[in-house]
């Protein structure tokens, strides 16, 4: 069975505005406003919760410390569980792309640096989770992307080979972990850092969703 593995943030769905606002409000209880802004720290929003609270102190004159951003990492997960979709959507396509590759027997699932309850409830609140057979997780196994692993694991439980299979993605994470599987790669260009991933040297860059199937084709053919 061919099989094909989304991430979740910056490639399904763009999170980035919720991710800001549970980081902002870390800072909101420490008394220090909202150093983050929603459009202008997008891209750094899909480096995940430490990446946004690092830069939110490096603006507050702490640079280097760590400290601080591990104290706030736990409450940033409790403000965003409070808060998934609030403005979180599907990027345009996506949906039906994913519906379009069932049709036609191809298995779909997600590896994500998400937390994985999180990434539960994520997709259930968007009413998507069942087109999905796998979900994997930042926390499903010890190890996390780019360990090929957490990605093994989601072609494997949504019944596919790792060799029949390939990573969709919007990072160097996702890159490095497809070449880690030996898979290829599909990055997107629709995100803030659409501009780094040519550099990146993915098998395909995709500008829409309206282009998976076909590159599905080309680089999962049919035996």
């Amino acid at each position: 069975m061919r099989t094909v593995i989304f991430d979740l943030d910056g490639t399904l769905a763009d999170t980035s505005h919720d991710l800001i606002d549970a980081a902002n409000a870390c800072f909101e209880t420490l008394g220090k406003g909202r150093p983050l802004n929603p459009e202008a720290d997008a891209a750094t929003a899909f480096l995940g919760g430490r990446a946004m609270l690092r830069l939110g102190f490096e603006r507050l004159g702490k640079i280097g410390e760590e400290a601080p951003v591990a104290e706030q990492f736990p409450l940033f997960l409790d403000h965003y569980a409070a808060g998934l979709d609030r403005h979180t959507r599907l990027y345009p396509g996506a949906l039906d792309a994913v519906e379009r590759l069932r049709a036609t027997g191809i298995a779909v699932g997600i590896c994500t640096n998400k937390p994985e309850a999180l990434a539960e409830d994520l997709m259930t609140l968007l009413g998507v989770r069942g087109l999905f057979a796998s979900l994997v997780g930042a926390d499903t196994l010890s190890v996390r992307k780019p360990d090929p692993a957490p990605y093994v694991l989601a072609v494997e439980r949504a019944g596919g080979q790792v060799a029949h299979s390939l990573l969709v993605g919007d990072s160097a994470t996702d890159r490095a972990t497809a070449r880690a599987a030996g898979v290829p790669c599909v990055l997107v260009t629709f995100g803030p850092a659409a501009a780094e991933m040519p550099g990146l040297v993915p098998e395909a860059l995709m500008r829409t969703y309206d282009e998976l199937d076909g590159l599905v084709a080309r680089l999962l053919p049919e035996s």
